[in-house]
């Protein structure tokens, strides 16, 4: 079929929904990949292709897939990454019964859910193959298979057994609690993609109640599961069709593909977003030049288009400020203020100067350095490294056997007033809530008694949680010791143990996830009472200071990027290497030499989808080793002019 016409202006991306509706109106249908940049437009552009395609806007051919569809009871079905998105789509969509949105361990555990006895087997299959890889690994290296790795082998061989044993699969992550059952969001996706591609009859169900697929995010969508959709697709007329949208530019997660357009099958269509209608001109010519940049170490092709900004939208201010990483971590934070009061001067937009701008940081341990949780957060990650940080997803609550910190703990946390005293009213709701009153006795002296002990202990937790050097330890004390909620068995048996934690592992060494989780209880019990809330309050993602992660497909009016490598607790990503206050390493220069993925290439998107945040103006603060370095490469990076990048300064207006 033709392209869509070329047009200009804010209007050059007009024609693509109706490009896209050609696509899935040819006779087999095309599978596509759209380029949707970082706001393009592609989830308006998305629901008016659907809007069109189930018969909701006239269109002749839409209108023919639409009655297909409804004859044969199928329906559309699009995945997207997060469930705030799935609402987004939904509510533009409105009430539709010819599509639905979910996200993808939703929509993969709707495919397999009740095939019990297809899951095991593919459950058993996977974690078969990971112990004959892992074992094989650790055959050939000099130390062989050392006592940790066999004790992490034998957990493995542990999870086969029980797979082998259990008669019904439900999607939950706390198999402590559910069982060997219980399967977390990995498994769901790792099991689907198995099946679909050893289980015709799975085949054959997703294409009879799903002709069309279409996946948004698909740069971050697991390789397994993207993988064995593309080959169910292939050829054209084999009963599904995708759609993948996305922008490979801002792949963020190790899941996906590290290039996917060069994964696009030949004969695929691929309609292109042009525009950038979220961002200020100076905002959307420095992300170009980011992506566009030619820098050593770097693997990855700079394909993709160049976004065009929106014709009114001529302004926006970009700074760069660059400080010492060698300073403390308070005056960090005074430096970055500092880097505020800068803003408010060069853009005169009085957000700066009021705290109403949002900062984005590298990774989660920097967030919980600057934001004085880092302990709590350290624990938490020994725990459970899966479920210790927000998501783009909002998947994450914590690790299971914790919850009950941010749950019951905090509800009783909230009924204590400034002075320390307890709430009894709100207390008994609190208690009510979590069904607490149903356990009371009968007997009235009984139930006089118990009712003393609560209290009691209420009185208790409210005296120690308001001491400033209270740990979580001394805090959980009068709540465990009369039986106030019921906790996880874990956390209960943890904090009965009194013995001291096992030493950490030394560089190189094994350490088994027995002793990693004790070692992760004794900090988090040791943990101060104050850090809790600040933790808990950034899991939920509602801190001042997020990662890029946590504000995927997200947009702000001021943005400030954070960049300390020293704080990141990562060798993986490395800004002070892009701006060049630290040269490339070994490991960078091998990688390069045989192709692979580079620091330069995991932080070139970091650095393009936190900068493709801002809409108004954008501030770049790198704590760099090499200051001076750093300034002289940004100087002749071409990515700034003059008066756009300078020194950090302190005590100085």
């Amino acid at each position: 079929m033709s392209q869509a016409p070329i047009l200009a202006g804010n209007n050059r991306d007009a024609g693509v929904v109706e490009e896209i509706c050609g696509y899935l109106t040819e006779v087999p249908p095309r599978s596509y990949f759209l380029f949707a940049g970082a706001g393009s437009g592609k989830t308006r552009t998305l629901v008016e292709v659907l809007r069109r395609m189930t018969g909701v806007v006239g269109h002749e051919k839409g209108a023919q897939v639409a009655r297909r569809l409804r004859m044969h009871g199928r329906s559309i079905r699009v995945v997207t990454y997060t469930k705030n998105a799935v609402a987004v789509i939904k509510s533009r969509l409105g009430d539709n019964d010819l599509v639905g949105v979910s996200t993808i361990h939703a929509f993969c555990w709707e495919l397999i859910s009740g095939f019990n006895d297809d899951i095991r087997a593919a459950l058993i299959a996977i974690k078969e193959a990971q112990l004959e890889k892992e074992t094989a690994e650790a055959l050939a290296k000099p130390r062989g298979i050392t006592a940790a790795k066999q004790r992490d082998l034998d957990e493995i061989k542990d999870d086969i057994l029980a797979f082998r044993t259990t008669d019904v699969f439900l999607y939950h992550p706390d198999r402590e609690t559910y069982g060997p059952g219980a399967l977390a969001h990995q498994h769901v996706l790792n099991a689907t993609a198995w099946l679909l591609r050893n289980r015709p009859t799975l085949q054959i169900i997703l294409k009879d109640r799903h002709p069309i697929v279409l996946i948004d995010e698909s740069q971050d969508t697991m390789k397994g599961m993207l993988d064995a959709l593309i080959e169910l697709s292939s050829p054209a007329g084999s009963g599904l069709t995708l759609g993948l949208l996305g922008d490979h530019r801002q792949r963020i997660y190790q899941d996906g593909h590290i290039d996917l357009p060069s994964l696009v099958p030949a004969k695929w269509a691929t309609p292109e977003l042009q525009m950038n209608h979220r961002s200020q001109a100076r905002i959307v010519t420095l992300i170009n030049k980011i992506w566009g940049a030619k820098l050593e170490g770097r693997t990855q092709p700079a394909n993709g288009v160049e976004q065009q900004h929106r014709s009114e939208k001529i302004g926006g201010v970009v700074r760069i400020f660059v400080g010492d990483t060698s300073c403390s971590s308070d005056d960090k934070v005074l430096g970055e203020n500092w880097c505020a009061e800068q803003m408010l001067k060069a853009s005169g937009m009085v957000a700066w100067g009021q705290n109403e701008y949002q900062m984005l940081a590298l990774e989660h341990k920097l967030v919980a350095t600057r934001g004085s949780f880092l302990d709590v957060y350290s624990a938490m990650v020994l725990l459970d490294p899966n479920a210790a940080a927000p998501t783009g997803s909002g998947e994450n609550k914590g690790p299971a056997a914790v919850q009950f910190l941010f749950n019951e703990l905090a509800q009783l946390d909230a009924c204590i007033d400034a002075d320390g005293v307890a709430d009894e009213f709100k207390a008994t709701e609190v208690f009510r809530r979590f069904g607490r009153l149903e356990k009371m006795p009968e007997n009235l002296q009984e139930r006089a008694s118990r009712t003393g002990e609560m209290l009691k202990a209420i009185e208790s937790f409210a005296s120690i949680r308001a001491n400033p050097s209270a740990t979580i330890e001394h805090v959980l004390e009068p709540v465990l010791r009369a039986n106030l909620f019921e906790v996880d068995q874990r956390l209960g048996v943890a904090h009965a143990d009194k013995s001291p934690p096992p030493p950490a592992p030394g560089r190189g060494e094994e350490e088994s996830k027995h002793d990693r989780m004790r070692r992760g209880w004794c900090a988090l019990f040791a943990c101060p009472w104050s850090q809790l809330q600040k933790y808990s309050k950034y899991l939920s993602g509602n801190s001042l200071l997020a990662t890029h992660q946590v504000v995927k497909g997200s947009e702000f009016l001021h943005v400030m990027v954070v960049m300390d490598d020293k704080l990141a607790g990562s060798n993986q990503i490395s800004y002070d290497k892009i701006f060049g206050g630290t040269e490339l390493g070994k490991t960078d220069i091998e990688n390069f030499g045989k192709g692979k993925e580079t620091t330069i290439d995991r932080t070139l998107r970091l650095l393009y989808v936190t900068c493709s945040r801002a809409q108004e103006s954008l501030a770049l603060v790198l704590w760099s080793s090499d200051p001076a370095a750093a300034l002289a490469k940004i100087k002749t990076s071409g990515w700034f002019v003059d008066g756009e990048f300078e020194a950090i300064q302190f005590g100085t207006n």
